[in-house]
């Protein structure tokens, strides 16, 4: 394969950008619509099934989608609020947030668009347009998008590019499916053994104990100033980190302007802002600088080899309630949890031989749940690193050997 191979194009010159518009006219008898909150880096969830007669259509939902098209918020570009349609619902619309992009198939691979888009430096440029808007929100047009300029190679080589991303999105997928199962049995085995105590003929034995968190559990608040170290590189975990796809950010201290919480393998953490939104995260730990944001409380059981009871203690429903009990402010996206106050929070306290047996059994659950995600993260830092260099003809598929 040769370079010389690629030519210059703009993007509305391989795509059509809203085309497709549903029309209440069309009497559709439902709807499955989603919307751009829904959608996070190609990871799509929480589609909305309406059935018309009984629910109004909401007057965003008027884009009409189908296989392959990408949907692209055209709102704040650099919050990847962008995926690729790849199984479509009956009767499926997308938000007018969306611009929907439907790829002319005989000259381009609707993968290879969809991860040219996804590149930094096309998301930035992108979200520059949008802040020059004069909009109420950063937005962009269809015109901007469809006067980005790219090198395009023969269509062979777009497939093959597209298809070597999409086996890595889709390993990713895998994996991220196969924690969520392994949080509910986690959660399960809890909820059995401490909660419905099935074990025990479904009562708490009389031996068992009930305390406030604060005899097992204490808060860490030590922190550090990333401007005192400023020319290291920290593994920083916060609200939108975890939001984007519960994976840290690996970034400069410099860049990091307040102070955090300094975090360990023996630490797990829970937000503090907006608990109905629950975030709760078990530090990896992978880098020598490993810290988090002020918004979440920082626990950390008094005896550590019992640090995975009192996380699923903290995972638990119950504990979620609690925190929802004993929040500060009125409105949704300001409320936050009185850490001080997390630790009166009542505790069923079995003998400490069957703590101990219980963490034996969840223990491999929680290994195997942090080994998936640290294969997470390896395979997007591959494909973020492989998308602008096989974009650029730099590299070639056929260079490669086994990456994955």
């Amino acid at each position: 394969m040769s370079f010389n191979d690629w030519k210059l194009v703009r993007l509305g010159d391989i795509c059509i950008v809203n085309q497709k518009t549903y029309s209440l006219s069309e009497n559709w008898p439902f709807v499955n619509y989603l919307d751009t909150g829904n959608v996070t880096e190609n990871r799509i969830y929480d589609i909305q099934h309406i059935v018309i007669g009984q629910d109004a259509l909401p007057s965003r939902a008027r884009r009409k989608v189908d296989i392959d098209d990408i949907i692209y918020s055209t709102v704040r570009p650099n919050q990847k609020h962008y995926a690729i349609i790849k199984n479509k619902l009956p009767n499926m619309l997308v938000s007018t947030g969306f611009a929907v992009i439907t790829v002319d198939k005989k000259v381009a691979d609707s993968d290879f668009v969809y991860y040219f888009l996804t590149q930094t430096s096309i998301v930035d440029k992108l979200h520059s347009i949008a802040e020059q808007s004069v909009s109420t929100y950063p937005s962009i047009k269809p015109s901007d998008i469809e006067n980005i300029e790219l090198m395009l190679p023969p269509l062979d080589e777009q497939k093959q590019i597209g298809c070597l991303f999409r086996i890595l999105d889709d390993k990713i997928a895998i994996n991220t499916a196969i924690n969520q199962r392994l949080e509910q049995i986690a959660q399960a085995i809890f909820k059995s053994w401490f909660v419905d105590f099935e074990p025990f003929g479904g009562e708490m034995p009389s031996d068992w104990q009930e305390v406030p968190l604060s005899e097992v559990v204490e808060i860490n608040t030590k922190t550090l100033n990333p401007q005192s170290c400023p020319d290291v590189i920290m593994e920083h975990y916060s609200i939108p980190a975890f939001d984007e796809n519960r994976l840290p950010v690996f970034e400069a201290a410099s860049e990091i302007k307040s102070n955090k919480y300094i975090v360990d393998k023996d630490c797990f953490l829970i937000s503090k802002l907006n608990p109905a939104t629950k975030r709760i995260w078990r530090p990896y730990c992978i880098s020598s600088y490993p810290v988090c944001s002020t918004e979440f409380i920082v626990y950390r059981a008094k005896d550590p080899a019992h640090k995975d009871f009192y996380y699923a203690v903290i995972d638990s429903p119950a504990f979620t309630d609690f925190l929802l009990s004993h929040i500060t402010g009125s409105t949704g996206s300001r409320q936050r949890a009185i850490p001080s106050e997390t630790l009166s929070f009542t505790v069923v306290l079995p003998p400490d031989d069957i703590i101990d047996c219980f963490c034996d059994k969840v223990a491999a659950i929680y290994a195997l749940f942090e080994q998936n995600y640290l294969e997470i993260l390896r395979l997007r830092q591959i494909r973020d690193t492989l998308i602008p260099r096989l974009m650029s003809g730099e590299l070639f598929v056929a260079d490669l050997k086994d990456i994955t």
